[in-house]
């Protein structure tokens, strides 16, 4: 006969969320960096095509 099982405390719960939430920041911030070096040309460990990116030109009128 099945027996339900017991209830998890709210700490546990807790504890397994913020973990849960912690990669996926890690995560989100490791893929920002990338992308960031990339746009500067300051990537060292990420393979790609130079000739392909155009870099936009410095301006300070397009943008308020």
């Amino acid at each position: 006969m099945a027996v339900p099982k017991k209830r998890t405390s709210l700490s546990k719960k807790r504890i397994r969320k913020n973990i849960w939430k912690r990669k996926g920041y890690w995560a989100a911030r490791k893929a920002f960096s990338l992308a960031k070096s990339l746009s500067t040309g300051n990537a060292k460990s990420f393979l790609y095509d130079k000739k392909k990116i155009k870099k936009k030109p410095k301006s300070g009128f397009g943008r308020i």
